[in-house]
């Protein structure tokens, strides 16, 4: 699997964290796309056709929980990979209900985040 390929899709209107995750997950070779605004989510999703979605629960206009069950709705994107992470106590709780594959809980260490992807990387298998 080369990381190059493997291209994931940022959701969060925090800009500091949304550069953040970017600047490491490129510095790991991933290719990164990055989006502030939820309600242009789709659009971004039809446009770069992500491998793996990482979107942040706690967001203005549509909220993340809201984002996953739009996409797991949608038959054109229901399987694509999805990875939340919020600073919500509840987190495992509401990402998992929503239909994320997996979850991180913020503040996190970036191996954590490393590690969610790995794990639906697995389930994948490009």
């Amino acid at each position: 699997m080369i990381l190059e390929n493997i291209k994931i899709l940022i959701c969060d209107d925090n800009h500091d964290n949304l550069d953040t995750v970017a600047f490491i997950l490129e510095h790991e070779g991933y290719c990164v796309s990055k989006e502030t605004d939820s309600t242009n989510l789709i659009k971004k999703i039809t446009d770069k056709n992500p491998d793996i979605l990482i979107v942040d629960i706690w967001m203005p206009k549509i909220t993340g929980d809201e984002i996953i069950r739009m996409i797991r709705a949608d038959s054109e994107f229901k399987e694509l990979p999805i990875i939340a992470y919020s600073a919500r106590y509840d987190i495992e709780k509401v990402a998992i209900e929503a239909g994320a594959d997996d979850y991180v809980s913020k503040p996190f260490d970036i191996s954590h985040l490393i590690g969610a992807i790995n794990r639906v990387l697995k389930v994948v298998r490009f």
